[in-house]
């Protein structure tokens, strides 16, 4: 059976101490709980080493925010999966809009991040969508089909390992959210084209997250939704009360 999962992606937020203090505190508000859905927090690399020794491992998975399209060498700057792989970290977030807009992410550069991030035992939290102008123009299902092609070059056996978010452009840091209708829609389509390319099994198991200005106030009404396994968390992983009102909603 597929997972419901609530992922945090602090993205450039947090120094250090702070990153260390909130997870720490995260760890201690599930500490006497049992939630009903997979957590995980996202942090900026250089967290990564003192984060994941900090959190109860049971309750709290821990993932980079990227890695390196490249295994190893004079890439000044880079990380590598290797190295996220290392510091006990279990999870990297790919494919992120940002990362496509402000960076160039490429299909090929993320294809290539995506087999070394497997090859070094991460699991993918692969992220595809559209921006404002694509969603008016009505062409969401083929810029999330066409941005699939990174990841539907994988065998089932790997591409069983990966983890989906959907994120509506449109809806991140602009107070905006995908109706739950909206949601429920594309993350069917999605599961379709797994379905056509890798057959029924595989589609069922995969988990598909929702990432666009998700919070306690709307969670469980997106989580409702049949193709919605959880979310990929942005401003509200950055306070407890807030992300933990988001993984209530699986309860």
């Amino acid at each position: 059976m597929r997972k419901n999962i609530v992922a945090g992606n602090w993205k450039m937020n947090k120094t250090l101490q702070e990153g260390i203090a909130l997870a720490k505190e995260l760890n201690e508000t599930l500490a006497n709980e049992k939630p009903n859905c997979d957590v995980i927090i996202c942090t900026p690399f250089i967290h990564l080493a003192s984060v994941t020794p900090l959190v109860d491992a049971a309750k709290i998975g821990v993932g980079a925010e990227n890695c390196a399209d490249k295994e190893s060498g004079a890439y000044t700057g880079e990380v590598s999966a290797a190295m996220v792989a290392s510091t006990g970290a279990k999870y990297v977030i790919l494919g992120h809009s940002e990362r496509r807009a402000y960076y160039g992410e490429t299909v090929a550069i993320l294809e290539e991040k995506v087999k070394l991030a497997l090859a070094n035992g991460l699991t993918p939290i692969f992220c595809i969508g559209e921006v404002l102008e694509e969603r008016e123009a009505n062409k969401q299902n083929e810029v999330v089909a066409a941005q699939l092609a990174s990841v539907f070059s994988l065998s089932a056996e790997d591409f069983s390992k990966i983890i989906l978010a959907y994120e509506p452009v449109w809806a991140i840091g602009t107070g905006k959210t995908a109706t739950a209708e909206q949601a429920q829609e594309i993350h069917a389509f999605i599961r379709s084209l797994i379905n056509e390319k890798y057959g029924k099994e595989v589609a069922d198991n995969c988990s598909i997250l929702y990432g666009g200005s998700c919070k306690p106030s709307n969670a469980k009404e997106l989580f409702a939704n049949p193709d919605v396994d959880g979310g990929l968390i942005g401003g509200a992983a950055l306070k407890v009360a807030d992300f933990k009102g988001i993984i209530d909603a699986f309860n």
